[in-house]
């Protein structure tokens, strides 16, 4: 949600990717509070993550990106590889202008949010990871198989 509009979104038996004017009410389909819709690329498990201007999600729980305006539903860059990653359950979240992305076995991508993709680091700890990443402050916690990770400047 980003005050105007609520992003919806299911790679379950299709893909949808839809903003919907949050005062809406009742059977929205085919209606004008539908700001727009894609019909790619969307995650099954993973939340997308709202970052700025932008709206960003994975295909299926696979490693390939798609960043679109939020406002507009314009895609700014799409099927990205996210590199170090295969296969990923957690959401992705951002901060201090980065997203985090964590792959299932324990990589965790870190790259600019923006028009263009741009990785900043990748980091891999030994224990597979399902669950999304928290951030507070200056702390990121990874909850992997067998650990629970704070990591710190």
């Amino acid at each position: 949600v980003d005050g105007d509009y609520v992003y919806c979104m299911s790679g379950y038996r299709g893909n949808v990717a839809m903003s919907i004017k949050i005062d809406s009410k009742g059977d929205v389909t085919d209606s004008d509070a539908v700001a727009w819709k894609l019909t790619d690329g969307t995650p099954y498990v993973p939340s997308p993550v709202l970052y700025g201007k932008n709206l960003y999600f994975t295909k299926s729980n696979n490693n390939i990106l798609t960043c679109v305006d939020a406002k507009s539903g314009k895609v700014v860059y799409d099927r990205q590889r996210l590199p170090g990653l295969r296969s990923m359950y957690a959401s992705p979240t951002g901060a201090a202008g980065n997203l985090y992305f964590v792959g299932r076995d324990g990589t965790t991508l870190v790259m600019k949010a923006g028009d263009q993709f741009e990785e900043v680091a990748i980091n891999k700890i030994s224990d597979p990871i399902d669950a999304s990443p928290v951030l507070v402050g200056k702390q990121i916690f990874l909850r992997g198989r067998n650990y629970l990770y704070c990591i710190e400047e």
